[in-house]
């Protein structure tokens, strides 16, 4: 996948999110990552010529399970990480059971369920595997986080476009990161490296 090699590089040279890597590969959860503004953020930063902020907001673990249907499971997995870090604060969705209150089909795994997240850029994710590599997943690939390109996944290009606006007003990422572009075209790309 074109750029991964980069955003590896970049996450490697960042000693406290490779901490809270390791932290949530700790628990050893199936198909398990950090995602969205966990990464994203971070390449904003590297984009814009600062280093990476530290992580701020909430840090998005998402894992897939379709047994476990119950949201406690997933506050079970918070309260585990608070005992490892409690100045962190935790989201943790297995999105074997998103689907639901997402409307959609039944996702199949956790990067198929980032491909009904409403921005390309926001569809990506990291784990570290268990010998010790990062590994990235973006269904949208790079380009559009490299790009600086704030654009729809094709779910909230259409039908929930309404959301990915009001998202746009309330996370005023333009205001934090001024060479984001919007763009609503929509094309699809898949990857995982």
């Amino acid at each position: 996948m074109k750029h991964a090699g980069d955003l590896m590089a970049l996450l490697r040279a960042d000693p406290e999110r490779l901490r809270i890597i390791a932290l949530v590969h700790s628990l050893h959860l199936p198909d398990c990552w950090i995602a969205a503004g966990f990464v994203r953020n971070a390449l904003w930063d590297s984009l814009h010529g600062r280093a990476p902020s530290s992580p701020s907001g909430d840090i998005d673990v998402i894992w897939f399970d379709p047994s476990q249907q119950n949201a406690d499971a997933d506050l079970r997995i918070e309260s585990r990480l608070n005992a490892l870090d409690a100045s962190i604060e935790w989201s943790v969705k297995n999105q074997g059971r998103m689907h639901v209150r997402n409307g959609d089909a039944p996702y199949q795994s956790a990067f198929d369920a980032m491909r009904f997240w409403p921005e390309t850029a926001t569809a990506v994710a990291v784990r570290c595997t268990d010998n010790g590599d990062l590994e990235i997943a973006a269904p949208f690939g790079l380009e559009d986080l490299y790009a600086a390109i704030v654009r729809p996944t094709p779910r909230f290009a259409a039908e929930k476009r309404a959301q990915f606006d009001d998202r746009l007003q309330r996370k005023k990422w333009l205001s934090r990161w001024p060479l984001l572009r919007i763009e609503t075209d929509v094309h699809s790309r898949a990857s995982v490296a």
